[in-house]
């Protein structure tokens, strides 16, 4: 696990957030807000904010309009033109604590598609953050 963890606030920046993911070589960063961890922006929502919106699907009946169920337009678009963290950031955000082992990291990264994993205390403080990467430096240090 890594300790020293960048992190961001609600109102930080998308291209800030961005440029921390290019000059730290991390592909994700916890959203803290005043010590409580409330979300984390990874590669995956930063890009999604590029995403050509699909057309909402709606059908119609008489004279009413219906959103269809599987219309994320309003997802879509809400990410297209979000410009803070707050906006894009997955929440609530999977965590593990410190006394999870190597298998449950690796399950929740596999299984969940959570990468990377916060690492929280008792009272919901970060503490840590583990990457693929640190599962891979660990795997081949026990080789």
């Amino acid at each position: 696990m890594t300790t020293d963890v960048i992190t961001v606030t609600p109102e930080t920046p998308i291209p800030h957030i961005a440029r921390l993911m290019v000059q730290h070589h991390i592909g994700g960063i916890p959203v803290v807000d005043n010590g409580q961890l409330v979300g984390i922006v990874t590669e995956s929502d930063v890009v999604s904010r590029e995403i050509d919106v699909d057309a909402p699907a709606f059908a119609t009946f008489l004279d009413a309009i219906f959103v269809l169920p599987w219309d994320k337009s309003d997802d879509e678009m809400k990410r297209v033109m979000a410009t803070t963290a707050q906006g894009i950031m997955a929440t609530p955000v999977r965590t593990i604590t410190s006394a999870a082992n190597i298998h449950e990291v690796a399950d929740l990264m596999f299984k969940q598609h959570v990468n990377p994993v916060p690492v929280v205390d008792g009272a919901g403080q970060l503490v840590g953050i583990v990457s693929r990467s640190d599962v891979i430096r660990l795997i081949a240090d026990a080789g």
